[in-house]
């Protein structure tokens, strides 16, 4: 039977007193996500009974207003049966009390008036304490973060914070990272800036620290003597939907692979931290990320595959391909799949090739890690009905089915010396009462009581742009050269044919995507004859 989740929040003190600024607040993540959030944190009684959440933006709207807007919007998720909240409805009792903490106030993040609001806001708080999160566009990061600095409100004294919280994605390339992390460097100190990826916030994500590390089984074998390569996939059946300003821009290579792919690649990767604590941890991440070896630009294209969704079907519908979407430029070179060899060139990982993959429109949603183990030696078997040796396969599901499941051999029952592969493992949802909630809450939280462990660091976020560098590169040169090498593929599929050329010269395929349950599928598939 489930185990329940209530003692937990029960046990888990509330958060200090504190004002939250959100920038950006007329935009779909705070309504999406947000919002969602701090009402399930509310409910959990995970935040101070005081605290206030001020939304900013151009958009006209007094507190009323802003929170009878809030309010249509996730009920009518509710009523489509996608609510963020715990019991997959809108508890109107419990809204009419959280929305009191709601507030709005009108103004243009570049112009210094809604900053003197900002100041009156806090002024007239109990708390001296204040949280601000930028829900906006990535351009706005800089100004935003000057302007507080110039205001005064980001000093911290007598014992109160001030915090500022960013989203993915940092910077578009090597240089626009480090300059924006200048830029917020400039006005405040590394430990006040909470650079938020919301992978960290998933449960699967943070039980791979504790898989390894907790588990004497696991870390003898976590190197190079015994994994023979890693997997890591991001594949969503959905296409660009209501993102085209920004994904045509970005791309499924700026959009995934410096921040949510490379988030689990350290996860995995990194050496045991000396303690369970921010500072740690995220050096260790830092060190894997800056051990990725920098491909030469032939390397880069050749160790890289880039894909765009053309039209097909997904289910019993028939989707368009990625540049009929609605706001997708016609003449786009934008890929939306992309997949990519990289190294770590340090003492555990020398010689173990991690494959990265990420694409839309793919045929299912999976995200996952998928651990090669070389397979066993074979000398003992010779002269038996066993042709060769198959690999031992560890899957990390993270979405939708968060679990872990391991491969593994063992005989057929009959007088024959035979091989099956037989597959243990366990799902969240088998063990664990977990509510339903967004993945934003448990960094939410860590935001407000100052644990910056599941946050990304500055030489973190420019170790992962280094890595990408080569890759962003090596294709602008084939753009400038009139050669773009974008591979269509056909929605509902997994991707275009050079991503499984990429993985199939080094002799090994790819696991299917969508089958973390299912049968593995190994470098040598056959075992045994039949």
């Amino acid at each position: 039977m489930p185990h329940s989740t209530r003692a937990k929040y029960e046990q888990t003190p509330a958060a200090d007193d504190t004002t939250m600024f959100i920038f950006g607040a007329g935009g779909d993540l705070v309504k999406r996500l947000l919002i969602p959030s701090l009402y399930n944190l509310d409910r959990d009684r995970l935040i101070s009974p005081k605290m206030r959440i001020v939304g900013i933006d151009l958009a006209e709207h007094d507190d009323e207003s802003f929170r009878r807007h809030l309010k249509d919007f996730i009920a009518d998720k509710a009523a489509d049966n996608h609510s963020e909240s715990r019991e997959g409805s809108l508890d109107e009792s419990h809204w009419r009390d959280f929305e009191k903490r709601l507030h709005y106030r009108q103004g243009d993040f570049t112009d210094g008036a809604i900053y003197r609001q900002i100041d009156e806001v806090i002024a007239a708080s109990e708390s001296d304490n204040a949280l601000f999160y930028c829900a906006t566009s990535s351009r706005f990061f800089s100004d935003i973060a000057r302007q507080l600095g110039s205001a005064g409100l980001l000093e911290e004294r007598n014992g109160r914070y001030r915090r500022l919280v960013v989203e993915k994605p940092f910077g578009h390339d090597l240089e626009s990272a480090r300059e924006l992390n200048a830029d917020l460097l400039e006005v405040m100190q590394e430990e006040q800036i909470y650079r938020i990826d919301h992978f960290l916030g998933k449960e699967t994500v943070q039980n791979i620290l504790v898989a390894r590390f907790a588990n004497v089984l696991f870390e003898p074998f976590w190197n190079n003597h015994y994994i023979d390569h890693i997997q890591i996939t991001a594949a969503e059946t959905v296409g660009v939907e209501e993102r085209a300003a920004f994904y045509d821009k970005a791309g499924a290579m700026r959009d995934m692979v410096p921040n949510h792919l490379f988030q689990l690649l350290a996860m995995v990767a990194i050496e045991p931290p000396a303690a369970f604590g921010a500072d740690s941890l995220r050096s260790e991440k830092s060190k894997v990320l800056g051990a990725i070896r920098p491909w030469m630009t032939e390397e880069a294209k050749r160790y890289s595959a880039r894909g765009r969704y053309a039209k097909g079907t997904l289910g019993d519908r028939q989707v368009p391909g990625y540049l009929d979407e609605h706001g997708v430029d016609a003449e786009s070179e934008t890929e939306t799949f992309v997949a990519m060899k990289v190294m770590v060139d340090n003492w555990r990982w020398v010689d173990v090739p991690f494959y990265l993959r990420t694409g839309k429109r793919m045929s299912a949603r999976d995200t996952e890690i998928a651990i090669c183990f070389k397979p066993a030696p074979y000398a003992q078997f010779r002269n038996t009905d066993v042709e060769r040796m198959a690999s031992n396969w560890l899957i990390i599901q993270i979405q939708p089915n968060e679990g872990m499941w391991f491969d593994f051999q063992a005989k057929r029952p009959g007088p024959e010396l035979e091989m099956d592969t037989v597959k243990m493992g366990f799902a969240y949802k088998d063990f664990f009462d977990l509510p339903a909630v967004t993945g934003y809450e448990t960094l939410i939280y860590d935001c407000l009581t100052g644990d910056q462990m599941l946050f990304q660091r500055a030489d973190t976020i420019e170790n992962g742009w280094r890595a990408v560098q080569p890759f962003l590169d090596a294709w602008s040169e084939q753009s400038e050269a009139g050669k773009p090498d974008i591979e269509a593929y056909a929605a509902g599929t997994d991707g275009p044919t050079g991503a499984h050329d990429l993985i199939q010269r080094d002799g090994r395929v790819w696991h299917k995507v969508g089958e973390a349950t299912g049968p593995g599928v190994a470098p040598v598939p056959t075992q045994s004859k039949r």
